[in-house]
């Protein structure tokens, strides 16, 4: 594999375990899901190996994510799409209830945040 192919698979196996994570998934949770084998999941997280486009398709069905939450995360018609989301959610909610999960999600960003850098370490 080329360097910038190797980067790219790089970042794409680095948001699968991202997202993975964050839905409270074991590797085995999402090989079994997905169909995969256990050292598989392992190598993609690592960029260490081609995903096939229907390995692919299969990871982001399990995973329940978007193939641009994956692929390009930061492009801002992806952003905005969860924010109209995030927005539909709150929608028929109370103020103590937005308040409520105001405080839980800034306590997981400040966890998923805490536990990205210590991985980057």
């Amino acid at each position: 594999m080329d360097d910038i192919a190797m980067t790219v698979y790089k970042k794409v196996g680095a948001r699968i375990r991202e997202v993975r994570i964050s839905n409270g998934m074991s590797q085995a949770d999402l090989s079994v899901k997905a169909n995969i084998s256990l050292p598989h999941v392992s190598d993609i997280e690592l960029g260490k190996t081609r995903m096939k486009l229907d390995t692919f398709v299969r990871i982001i069905e399990a995973l329940q994510v978007s193939a641009d939450v994956l692929l390009r995360p930061d492009i801002p018609q992806v952003n905005s799409i969860y924010q109209n989301e995030f927005s539909d959610i709150l929608g028929d909610c109370s103020p103590s209830e937005i308040d409520a999960i105001f405080k839980i999600v800034k306590e997981l960003k400040t966890t998923l945040h805490t536990q990205k850098n210590s991985f980057d370490e």
